[in-house]
């Protein structure tokens, strides 16, 4: 039986209605060879945990503008832990300072991008850190 691809849920958490960003990012991972399944937008954590369980995927990336990242990334991953995900990694981008990145990692979160990170980095990062089930 041959391996399946490297599944990627995209979510876009809370009310943030600017999904552009979202869009590059899941088909930049589809063209680097995962399979990669978006949301859509105004997500509640709920939504994403389950979906993340419905896709047996195996990461959850999150792309977030609002500002409520420090809020809604963490409810996320435990919703994510409570449901037995706990070997999806996690995964974020958007506006998100530096200090709080690294709050948000030692939370849990694999990896932060920020505005600048270019397409390739993420896909390089995937390849590298994401494994399949």
């Amino acid at each position: 039986m041959a391996d399946r691809p490297i599944r990627i849920l995209i979510a876009k958490p809370g009310l943030d209605g600017h999904d552009r960003g979202a869009k590059i990012i899941a088909r930049a991972l589809r063209d680097g060879g995962f399979e990669v399944i978006y949301t859509g937008l105004h997500q509640t954590p709920e939504m994403i945990a389950e979906a993340a369980v419905q896709e047996d995927v195996d990461a959850v990336g999150l792309s977030i503008l609002s500002g409520a990242h420090m809020t809604l990334f963490p409810a996320i991953i435990d919703l994510m832990e409570s449901k037995g995900l706990t070997g999806v990694k996690v995964f974020g981008g958007g506006i998100i300072p530096e200090e709080d990145a690294e709050s948000l990692k030692s939370k849990g979160v694999s990896e932060i991008f920020t505005p600048g990170a270019s397409t390739q980095d993420i896909v390089d990062w995937a390849r590298e850190h994401i494994s399949g089930n």
